[in-house]
């Protein structure tokens, strides 16, 4: 029953609440030393994938790797994810953190859009991995979105996954995106949803001059929220039939009965974008390998509180994990 009864995370007093203990980490932080060297990859469907390396410098020992999935809008260069390539490389990790497409800065060349259930894609990223490196560790540390792709993974691959994939970390993951997806229309989330509207309508808005056919502009007056997003746009053109099945094919809580890897999900209560429903607690006492932790605090993707070192609690707690 590897339920986590008592986290050992509680936030500092100067950040009172859930939306501090979630903005402040990615607004004020910053995380210095990563210094990511690019490649780029082609997908079996003739797109690309931008891959972030932070390396320790010693390709000589060095023969493990921590491969870091973001969240919605996010990309290898947010806080989170340095930070997390940082802790892992002072204990001798090497770090790769990849952008899902067309977040790296450049649009990706086909129609398709990243989402939460692509694990094609991850896949594509391990493959490359598996072809080119002599890694024989590697874990995988996802947040949000990220944290819900890597479990999907994993849960997809069950008994055929590859030994060198040995444990995974999940900070702030939708696990159940029926119930939590609608929470960003809350009142008290207005200004994340307002943010991730606006990031996805200008995706939207420079994607469709490639495709305007596939991605009418026109369609853009009646987005609102994320759930119009996912029933205009993203569930057409990933053959969905809309925001609801989308969500029953790719939360990561109908996998998570196949997972054959320790993996850890961290999911604080305050958090709010996650319903309850995104801590697998039934589940995860009748697995034994679905490890649930749900700190009081901690908002999403926040977790502040940093050591001497610089590091925050959620990169002590990953390589406590994995270690």
């Amino acid at each position: 029953m590897p339920i986590i009864q008592s986290s050992s995370y509680k936030a500092p007093a100067w950040l009172p609440n859930r939306h501090w203990q979630t903005i402040y980490p990615n607004v004020f932080r910053t995380v210095k030393g990563v210094n990511y060297q690019r490649e780029r990859i082609q997908t079996p469907d003739d797109d690309f994938l931008d891959l972030d390396w932070s390396k320790t410098g010693d390709k000589h020992t060095t023969r493990s790797l921590v491969i870091l999935s973001h969240g919605l809008e996010g990309a290898a260069n947010r806080t989170y994810m340095l930070g997390m390539a940082k802790a892992f490389n002072a204990q001798g990790w090497d770090a790769l953190a990849w952008n899902l497409r067309g977040c790296s800065g450049e649009p990706n060349r086909t129609v398709k859009l990243y989402h939460h259930g692509i694990t094609e894609d991850l896949d594509a990223v391990l493959k490359h991995v598996f072809a080119h490196y002599p890694y024989e560790k590697i874990a995988l540390v996802g947040f949000s979105l990220g944290g819900n792709l890597n479990l999907k993974y994993l849960g997809e691959q069950g008994e055929n996954l590859d030994s060198r994939i040995v444990k995974s970390v999940s900070f702030s993951t939708p696990c159940d995106l029926g119930s939590s997806a609608p929470l960003l229309e809350n009142r008290n989330n207005w200004i994340y949803q307002q943010h991730f509207k606006k990031k996805l309508v200008q995706k939207i808005k420079t994607k469709s001059k490639l495709f305007p056919k596939e991605l009418p502009l026109e369609l853009l007056k009646k987005v609102d929220s994320l759930l119009d997003f996912i029933d205009i746009y993203l569930a057409p053109i990933h053959n969905f039939k809309n925001a609801e099945d989308y969500f029953n094919q790719v939360s990561a809580c109908f996998f998570l009965d196949k997972i054959q890897i320790p993996s850890l999900i961290v999911n604080a209560i305050n958090d709010s974008f996650l319903s309850p429903e995104c801590s697998p607690i039934a589940q995860a006492q009748n697995h034994p390998y679905v490890f649930v932790e749900n700190p009081t605090t901690g908002g999403h993707c926040g977790f502040p509180m940093a050591d001497k070192q610089g590091l925050y609690w959620s990169e002590k707690r990953a390589l406590e994990f994995v270690s």
